[in-house]
């Protein structure tokens, strides 16, 4: 028994210093490296980061070993052939010139499956490698023609969704470019030529079923719904109500079926308020919908004006606050096609606030600057110029900054409606990351599934046309990252409160991965109807199991489960990064110092908590054995007390 009290001390000693270690805040620096023109002479162990999407893997113990020996599909080190997914089909090999932007021209093979494009150079030392899904891909397009006399001036330039671009250069004899293209082409959009998503195809197995992460039902009684004031109904459960909302709502236990209906025929898209979140102690709400139809005429809906009333008084709130996520000119504007805002004579008990987030064009256009001045080459000479000639840290400071205000009032007692024009873009930003704010279960890991399956899958944001999932229309102008600018702001909340999230930067690079690689069908389609229609959850297979069946390799060491934090990020611009292990990730002169030395101290103490665990477990089982007895005689009232052994331990740090 002695023994067993002497390991339980030694794990209360190290559990207080790591307890202590935790609470220093950490953070990585990356820097160019200077002088090195030749990605050849990168070294590799600097090339490290998450990447969910590119790996040569059948399961997650490839999946984690390529992580830790890989930053990028780029990679500067010897390679075996890669290992096709279950699945997976090779359909052409050619032997091609591969223009890198960091080595020049590499001679080498690619490879094209019905997933994937792989290359690995033949003439390098260490051998150049690419390893990119088909889905990441936005266009194809041939370079040069017949005419053409420059050195590697024909060939196909691609320009993935991913903030990269590949060009390979081939040889004008036979028909070598156009067997290539015709096949890439075919296979990188699937659904222009009548082919399956590769998730379709895919046969991957793992322990978890990641379908199973989000139920509807679940969730609300977490939230300790339903109650006296809120109801659910089904009332959507054939998507007849709105055809891109989910089939269970949460609605005013005053408002009746008919007024649901009444609601929906003055809501853009039939996209009424319905609740998402609510606060277990003061029950203030956060409802999202869509714009009013107002319109020119300045349209007035006495059903939609009570039933926002009746969300108001759920909770005796004096007044409703109602964010719309638009500039006001935009909202003005919106007039002129039907749609519009909630004006003040109509809606006396609800105060509008204009939250000045632009719209999906803008976002668009901002990312594409971004990857002007980041790929292939960092813009150096006037980098803090070129950034914010880009405006995309402005706009993740609006978006945040609007979810403070949203996560503000609610802990002050007061509902709120949040909407947007259609309801499924900037509004999914606001709720989520204000829920994020408020509830500390989204921040676990597996919490953190359930907010993206209900905030931005269920309630309809639209993945297919914000994404283009197979479709080789890349001018479209539905188009927009959306979502991955919602992520990059989850990562500034990260780097801003390092020990109030589960997971780590693994996870949100895995997830925007595998937003485009179509190797899974978690974001696949628009919404929860479509997904029924295609029988998406029984003929694909979830990102989460991928996730779920390896939750350590996406834990971040420093959590510190906190239950009633609200969360309040600083939205300033001197307070906000850019996140360049996921911007810049594929230039390999830019390299991650290494890891924090508090980092790697509290991860050696915890792997020798570990240790110790086990250790007190064998005692304690030997301990209790018969043969054991002698011990427990042999010790004497006398004997050390645990915390008199602890004073003469010394750690090996």
């Amino acid at each position: 028994m002695v023994f067993c009290q002497v390991f339980s001390g030694i794990i209360y000693y190290f559990t207080f210093l790591f307890n202590q270690v935790g609470q220093l805040r950490t953070s990585s620096h990356l820097q160019l490296r200077p002088g090195q023109e030749n990605a050849k002479q990168c070294d590799t162990d600097n090339n490290r980061v998450t990447h969910g999407v590119n790996k040569c893997t059948v399961n997650n113990t490839i999946e984690k070993s390529l992580y830790s020996a890989s930053r990028e599909s780029l990679k500067m080190e010897p390679l075996a052939d890669c290992s096709l997914l279950p699945g997976e089909e090779r359909i052409i090999d050619k032997d091609i010139i591969y223009i890198c932007p960091f080595s020049g021209a590499l001679k080498g093979k690619v490879f094209i499956t019905n997933y994937r494009l792989y290359f690995k150079s033949t003439d390098a030392d260490p051998a150049v490698t690419l390893d990119v899904p088909l889905g990441a891909i936005g266009r194809v397009e041939k370079m040069g023609g017949a005419s053409s006399r420059g050195e590697n001036s024909y060939g196909l330039d691609i320009t993935c969704k991913d903030m990269r671009n590949l060009r390979f250069a081939l040889k004008q004899e036979g028909h070598s470019r156009r067997d290539i293209f015709d096949i890439l082409f075919k296979y990188a959009f699937p659904l222009s030529h009548g082919l399956l998503l590769f998730a379709y195809l895919s046969q991957e197995k793992f322990e978890e079923n990641g379908w199973s992460v989000y139920k509807p039902m679940e969730e609300f009684r977490r939230q300790g719904l339903p109650n006296d004031k809120w109801r659910v109904t089904f009332i959507n459960a054939n998507y007849e109500l709105c055809d891109t909302y989910p089939t269970i709502l949460v609605v005013p236990f005053k408002a009746t079926e008919e007024d649901l209906r009444k609601v929906c025929t003055f809501r853009s898209r039939g996209r009424i308020p319905v609740l998402s979140w609510i606060h277990r102690e003061n029950q203030a709400v956060i409802c999202r919908c869509s714009q009013p139809l107002v319109g020119m005429s300045g349209k007035r809906n006495k059903d939609d004006e009570r039933y926002l009333d009746l969300i108001r008084e759920a909770n005796g709130t004096a007044k409703l606050t109602i964010y719309d996520a638009r500039p006001s000119v935009n909202a003005v504007a919106n007039k002129a096609t039907g749609g519009g805002y909630e004006g003040d004579d109509a809606y006396q008990n609800a105060e509008l606030v204009f939250l000045d987030i632009h719209n999906i064009h803008v976002m668009r256009e901002s990312l594409k600057k971004l990857k002007d001045i980041v790929y292939p080459n960092v813009e150096e000479s006037h980098w803090l110029s070129s950034l914010e000639s880009t405006h995309w840290l402005e706009h993740i400071k609006l978006v945040i900054s609007g979810a403070i205000q949203v996560a503000d009032k609610i802990s002050g007692g007061n509902s709120v409606v949040v909407h947007c024009s259609d309801g499924w873009d900037r509004t999914a930003q606001l709720t989520s990351l204000a829920m994020l704010m408020l509830d500390s279960h989204y921040r676990t890991l597996r919490g953190f599934q359930v907010l993206l399956e209900k905030e931005w899958i269920s309630f309809g944001h639209k993945f297919a046309n914000r994404i283009g999932h197979g479709d080789k229309n890349h001018a479209d102008q539905d188009r927009s990252p959306i979502f991955v600018q919602f992520i990059d702001c989850v990562w500034q909340m990260t780097k801003q409160f390092p020990t109030a999230f589960e997971f780590n930067e693994r996870l949100l690079v895995t997830i925007l991965d595998h937003l485009f690689s179509c190797r899974f069908g978690t974001f696949l389609f628009n919404c929860e109807r479509a997904r029924d229609t295609n029988e998406l959850r029984s003929k694909t297979v979830s990102l989460w199991s991928l996730v779920n069946s390896d939750l350590s390799f996406y834990q971040n060491p420093f959590y510190t489960p906190e239950s009633n934090r609200v969360l309040y990020p600083v939205a300033s611009m001197r307070h906000l990064e850019l996140w360049v292990t996921y911007y810049i990730r594929w230039n390999p002169r830019i390299r991650q110092q290494q890891q924090s030395p508090v980092e790697q101290r509290y991860i050696e103490l915890l792997a020798l908590r570990d240790e110790y665990l086990k250790k007190l477990e064998e005692l304690q089982l030997s301990d209790s054995s018969p043969n054991s007895s002698h011990l427990s005689n042999s010790s004497t009232p006398n004997a050390a007390s645990p915390t008199q052994h602890i004073t003469h331990l010394h750690t090996p740090f």
